[in-house]
């Protein structure tokens, strides 16, 4: 795997040790990934969905994983959520193995898995049943975000009745409604279109840019993931595994102009030429 930062090749180590701290003297990971493979057995023998991948996500950072279908990167989202066991390898949270869904995390996924007889503001408010919360000391909460997405109004209606942004900024605000610490997200605009996409990209940005929250984000979007990340990680696929894990430096706060400037353009040529090289894209 190479590490680039500033499309500069450099060494892994200087970037960001294994299980250790950067050069620049950063906390130890807040997720750690060492040699994780990922197998489901078949009739005709194991089927590798992962292999040898080996990444640290730091604490309050936005990571993107990028790729193109069937490269593993849901699959290594879900075993970072404890929705899947790793097959090989070691994934620690906070120094710890992870055995299961982490307990301050929370997931949006790529349906918005809304239940239809459930008001909007019910389905926010299920994330505290899960939990065993009372609904009435979240409720406020839940109001708060419902306002922010832009959803005040329609906490009384039901997901039937919503457009399907709209249905997806429920699923954030139930994602975010206990206050994790780390939410992972698997392709939660795919499905919508340019204009909605842009705006809950934007809003995605201010809420961590507001919270620091320690975000992984799965995409196929390359414009996407520049936009969003500190850092993106772009997978190869047969097996899924790194190809390259490329650090984006662009000012934040950042507004969708950001993507008409000239470095902009430079990280997606630079995306764009590495999937080539590995066959996954046609350039010319």
């Amino acid at each position: 795997m190479r590490t680039t930062l500033a499309m500069k090749t450099i060494e892994p180590a200087t970037a960001f040790r294994v299980g250790g701290l950067s050069s620049a003297g950063e906390a130890p990971a807040y997720i750690s990934i060492e040699n994780v493979g990922k197998a489901y057995g078949s009739r005709h023998g194991a089927v590798k969905a992962l292999s040898g991948i080996d990444l640290q996500v730091r604490e309050g950072e936005f990571l993107s994983i990028l790729g193109p279908s069937g490269c593993g990167k849901s699959t290594l989202l879900k075993c970072i959520g404890g929705l899947e066991n790793i097959t090989t390898g070691s994934l620690k949270i906070r120094g710890q193995p992870l055995s299961g869904p982490p307990a301050k995390a929370g997931m949006v996924f790529q349906r918005d898995v809304l239940l239809d007889w459930r008001t909007i503001l019910d389905n926010v408010l299920i994330t505290a049943e899960f939990l065993g919360l009372r609904r009435e000391d979240l409720k406020p909460r839940a109001m708060q975000l419902l306002k922010r997405f832009g959803l005040s109004g329609f906490e009384n209606r039901h997901p039937w009745e919503l457009s399907g942004g709209m249905r997806q900024r429920a699923s954030i605000c139930r994602a975010l409604l206990c206050d994790p610490e780390l939410l992972l997200m698997d392709e939660p605009f795919g499905a919508l279109d340019a204009m909605t996409r842009d705006d809950l990209n934007l809003e995605l940005a201010r809420i961590w840019q507001d919270t620091r929250k320690t975000v992984v984000f799965v995409t196929h979007g390359i414009s996407e993931a520049i936009f969003l990340s500190d850092r993106v990680v772009m997978m190869d696929r047969n097996p899924g595994r790194i190809a390259e894990v490329l650090e984006i430096d662009l000012p934040r706060p950042r507004s969708l102009a950001v993507r008409e400037t000239p470095e902009f353009g430079r990280y997606v040529a630079h995306v764009r030429h590495l999937f080539a090289g590995l066959g996954i894209l046609k350039e010319g």
